[in-house]
């Protein structure tokens, strides 16, 4: 090897060797470090009619999950003919309140504990109940309208006859 060479190889050779030992203690530092997602629970929920035990189908269950205190967002589901809605990305140690919203029956609300790998959840759906009074005794009331009806029915006032008016020539 010539004298030339030997000279010019030797700092680039240094040069080279500083980068990427340099490269390599600042890619340490670099980017996020990957953190596992938190293992999740399989949770089915059958919606049934409790007067008569039928599945309710188009449901709308929604899932509000929260983990030591902090709300983790919502999910609507709706159920299938069969009454059944199923969800698997509720994080295992969560407690998730079931909303459960169908026509023509009272909204069903109520927090689980999501504490295994699958949850099996039976709601029960009332018909609508008389309107709860803090004044009265509430228990064991039974509606008072039809299933379905939300609004009293109101007489209309009746219409006072007006005296014809007499035409202007």
């Amino acid at each position: 090897m010539s004298f030339r060479r030997l000279v010019w190889s030797q700092p680039v050779l240094a040069l080279c060797i500083v980068l990427l030992m340099s490269s390599l203690a600042f890619g340490q530092y670099r980017g996020r470090k990957y953190k596992a997602p938190p293992p999740t629970s399989r949770i089915e929920v059958q919606v049934l009619k409790k007067f008569t035990g039928k599945p309710i189908p188009n449901a709308a269950v929604v899932f509000n999950p929260t983990r030591d205190g902090k709300d983790l967002g919502s999910l609507e589901v709706k159920t299938d003919p069969e009454g059944k809605a199923v969800v698997d990305i509720i994080p295992i140690g969560s407690t998730v309140l079931v909303q459960v919203i169908a026509s023509g029956l009272s909204t069903f609300g109520q927090d689980y504990l999501i504490d295994g790998p699958t949850k099996e959840i039976t709601i029960e759906m009332l018909r609508p109940q008389e309107q709860v009074s803090a004044y009265v005794d509430n228990s064991g009331k039974a509606a008072i309208r039809k299933p379905g009806v939300q609004e009293p029915i109101r007489p209309k006032p009746p219409v006072q006859p007006t005296a014809n008016p007499v035409p202007q020539p």
